[in-house]
């Protein structure tokens, strides 16, 4: 099946802001819950420890992933970790809710583009459930920031293209009508786009169809690295891990 770069709800400019965050509010809630990014928690701290930092810049953040849930884990290790949410479009009310959950969150409250990350941000690059929002020109910049400014990065994509992927995306609004009650921060605006106006699992629907449809294969993110320029600075890491009944496909950079 090849890649199809069709359009997502969440990177419209003129979607509205608070059902975009709704979206990755439901995301970020899944994803602690479900501990989706457990199998790759040692790909993380081999990062990290590789790199020799404690620092994360988490590019493309939504509602913060499923970092809370890796954070308490990622600590046992690393206890000075430190984690900055950033994104394109930044969810702050998110933002704020997961730095009140745990004091080494902080968060960029402007417009960060993983394509070109400002200079000031130092630590592993991580990026979770995003690359395939960027088109293959675009991913490659990502990447070859990167390596230009020696920066470690670690990408993870908890879905796939294939038809099991593609299956399971089918039952998201299920899982949005039955989670909506129970995320944080409670917003009476997410109960009325849910339940009332059921805008939010329409468009969690076809925008998780889409992504899957979007995602980079292990070979296709083997091409990404072979395209960059100076790409032998860096040591590179690229597979595939089972994550209860799904996978994670994942990326990582580290200077060598």
């Amino acid at each position: 099946m090849g890649r199809l770069h069709l359009f997502e709800f969440e990177d419209q400019k003129w979607f509205p802001s608070f059902l975009r965050n709704y979206g990755t509010d439901f995301l970020q809630f899944l994803s602690n819950k479900t501990k989706m990014y457990k199998p790759v928690i040692p790909i993380i701290l081999k990062g990290l420890e590789k790199s020799g930092t404690n620092q994360i810049v988490d590019l493309g953040s939504g509602g913060g992933g499923g970092l809370l849930w890796l954070n308490s884990e990622l600590k046992k290790e690393i206890p000075d970790l430190n984690i900055t949410l950033t994104d394109f479009y930044p969810n702050i009310p998110a933002f704020e809710y997961t730095k009140a959950q745990a004091d080494n969150f902080k968060y960029v409250s402007t417009p960060v583009d993983a394509r070109n990350v400002p200079e000031n941000l130092k630590g592993l690059r991580t990026q979770f459930l995003s690359l395939h929002h960027f088109k293959p020109v675009d991913a490659k910049r990502i990447l070859q920031n990167a390596v230009d400014t020696d920066s470690p990065i670690a990408i993870f994509e908890g879905q796939e293209r294939s038809v099991p992927s593609i299956l399971a995306m089918l039952f998201s609004p299920l899982s949005v009508l039955l989670t909506t009650p129970f995320i944080r921060p409670f917003k009476i605006g997410r109960i009325i786009f849910t339940y009332l106006i059921p805008i939010v699992p329409l468009f969690v629907l076809w925008d998780g169809v889409v992504s899957s449809l979007r995602t980079y294969s292990v070979k296709e993110m083997e091409q990404l690295v072979d395209s960059l320029a100076n790409k032998e600075k860096f040591d590179w890491e690229i597979g595939r891990v089972k994550s209860g009944p799904g996978v994670v496909l994942y990326l990582l950079g580290i200077k060598k």
